[in-house]
């Protein structure tokens, strides 16, 4: 099944700025990605940080649109998890926290379960305790912040599932995607969890099916996979707009864990 997903980012700088864009989908069959800052066509360096494909441009004083679109087919082999995805993915992070959730964790979850169970049990455990509600969040929040307010939109579940599978000795990992059939659309958050050797996804809010996400890149948290990053320099966010389409038929959101090519 054919995939085309697309991505168009505004943006303004009062001076020259470095900005990373992970918005590039991981294996495409045909792209395209255009910058045009302060009236100029800018070429974006591309390099790869822990697997995802990042561009770095420098911002020109002004106005910036950033547009993205590209054609993927589903399927693929499943990603194995390396002796280094492992040993990462069980740390805590910025906003996974999971050394102040073990207690907690240890006490909601049999954590010997088998462990395609376990993960299905903590990522419909979040989807019944959260509330989706956009705007509720702060850009810094972390998942004990989400698990105290009960409420959140794709990062904050994701944040929060993450967090708890790793405080069981999970390894999980945040997964940026593009997500057909996603409302409202823009780009999503899911997790990845080792299952016997094999990342596989799970989506606690439920709100696209897993089994047509395309990858963009995968992080320990929303600090390693947001779309746009500046450095050293000031940018005005002005909006976005993101599209994910297929002519197949949409299978309906599966809660349970899927391998993501």
């Amino acid at each position: 099944m054919r995939i085309d997903v697309a991505a168009s980012l505004a943006l303004s700088s009062p001076a020259p700025a470095p900005a990373l864009l992970q918005v590039a989908v991981a294996a495409p069959l045909t792209e395209q990605l255009t910058v045009i800052s302060g009236g100029t066509a800018l070429e974006p360096d591309e390099f790869e940080v822990d697997g995802a494909r990042v561009h770095r441009v420098q911002l020109r004083p002004g106005d910036t649109t950033i547009t993205y679109s590209a054609s993927v087919e589903d399927g693929g082999a499943p990603r194995q998890v390396t002796p280094a995805d492992w040993a990462l993915a069980l740390r805590p992070s910025r906003y996974c926290p999971s050394d102040q959730l073990e207690g907690f964790a240890r006490s909601e979850f049999d954590a010997d379960l088998p462990r395609g169970e376990l993960v299905s049990a903590v990522a419909d455990w979040v989807h019944r305790r959260l509330t989706y509600r956009s705007g509720s969040s702060r850009p810094v929040d972390t998942a004990v912040d989400t698990l105290l307010t009960g409420q959140g939109v794709c990062r904050d579940y994701a944040h929060l599932t993450i967090t708890l599978l790793r405080a069981l000795e999970v390894p999980a990992r945040l997964v940026a995607v593009y997500a057909p059939g996603l409302r409202p659309m823009d780009f999503h958050a899911v997790v990845e969890a080792d299952v016997d050797g094999t990342w596989c996804v799970v989506d606690a809010t439920r709100l696209a099916p897993t089994r047509s996400l395309v990858r963009i890149c995968a992080g320990r948290d929303a600090a390693d996979t947001a779309f746009l990053t500046t450095l050293g320099g000031v940018a005005v966010f002005e909006g976005m707009t993101t599209t994910a389409t297929t002519a197949g038929t949409l299978p309906a959101p599966d809660p349970s864990p899927f391998p993501l090519p």
